[in-house]
């Protein structure tokens, strides 16, 4: 039985060097944050249709960090020509209906640092930010 339905927000950001020869096309950024979520959404349905939706969306039940997760793993799945140094910022935010505040999760870094902690199962020590990624590629 579902118990109660979110609203999420997804971003995700890739960030390369000018001379970056892998082509990064939005509308795959935008199939990788769709397929994290729980389930699509479309913007006009029947009610049959809205009943698909939300019991496929709780078959597969993805939190805020799940999501984020499935992002990342997207990003090195769809461009694993993407060099180390490219820069990730993936969130996902939930609205909620029952309690009083949104959830947010987030992971950003460096494609490298991201998978070294893939690779090793360890938390990278350093998660580099946009503000530094962005100030040293200038």
């Amino acid at each position: 039985m579902a118990t109660h339905n979110q609203r999420g927000l997804g971003t995700l950001y890739i960030g390369c060097r000018e001379d970056c020869d892998t082509e990064i096309d939005a509308a795959a950024l935008l199939q990788i944050v769709e397929g994290s979520m729980s389930s699509e959404i479309y913007e006009l349905m029947k009610r049959a249709d809205e009943a698909h939706v939300v019991e496929k969306a709780h078959r597969r039940p993805r939190f805020v960090e799940d999501c984020v997760r499935e992002m990342v793993k997207g990003v090195i799945e769809q461009f694993p020509g993407l060099e180390d140094e490219a820069f990730v910022s993936a969130r996902q935010e939930n609205l909620e209906t029952i309690h009083q505040h949104n959830v947010v999760a987030e992971r950003f870094g460096t494609l490298g640092e991201i998978r070294r902690e893939i690779a090793t199962g360890q938390a990278s020590a350093v998660h580099t930010s946009r503000r530094t990624w962005l100030e040293a590629t200038s």
